[in-house]
């Protein structure tokens, strides 16, 4: 924890140069999906851990809202180039979420994010979702997330390009193999690290 009380810093944020190659900082924040925002009933939500953890289990949406909390200032690099910085992200973290689960089991080294748009998911490794700056967000810069932005909730993967912080996430799948996601399929990167350019397959 650091720069500000209870907030923990994404490692990313503390390089010299904060901006991966080929990549311009913009001080706003674009609105980028695969079909828009799905129509979405709070009182019908839920968000699941399931596949390879000891204990799959689900919350609703006041369920959710009173498990353990944090903030994570992170940078945000999108694949279509742009970067912005020092977001702070209010949610419950990976690791949390997974300790209620009672753990991964052995054979989980991959996860497949499912959002509430149809037909749409992304894969990443374990590692990654794991970190300690991944969490599901409920809240960006003090404001609840907007619905564009993927609100009531999204995953934020800091170390990874911002397509894998799947937008309006609904389950998570641990899983012994790898699987493609919907942009995955359409030629992006399997694992899609900003400072390799991990863009394209």
């Amino acid at each position: 924890m650091d720069m500000e009380k209870d907030v923990i810093v994404s490692p990313d944020t503390r390089r010299e140069n904060r901006i991966p190659p080929h990549q311009s900082r913009t001080l706003k924040w674009p609105v980028l999906d695969a079909s828009g925002a799905p129509s979405l009933d709070i009182e019908k939500w839920s968000f699941s851990i399931e596949g390879s953890v000891a204990n799959p289990i689900s919350w609703n949406w006041n369920e959710f809202q009173v498990l353990p909390q944090v903030k994570v200032r992170a940078d945000f690099h999108c694949v279509t180039r742009w970067s912005r910085l020092d977001n702070l992200w209010s949610g419950v973290s990976m690791r949390e979420l997974v300790a209620r689960a009672g753990g991964l089991l052995p054979n989980a080294r991959f996860a497949l994010v499912r959002g509430y748009d149809d037909g749409w998911n992304t894969n990443l490794p374990v590692e990654y979702i794991l970190a300690e700056d991944a969490l599901v967000a409920t809240a960006h810069d003090g404001a609840p997330l907007s619905v564009e932005h993927g609100g009531p909730a999204r995953l934020i993967v800091p170390q990874l390009y911002a397509w894998k912080s799947a937008k309006w996430v609904a389950a998570i799948e641990f899983r012994e193999t790898d699987e493609a996601g919907f942009w995955e399929e359409n030629g992006y990167h399997m694992r899609g690290d900003p400072w390799n350019e991990e863009r394209f397959g």
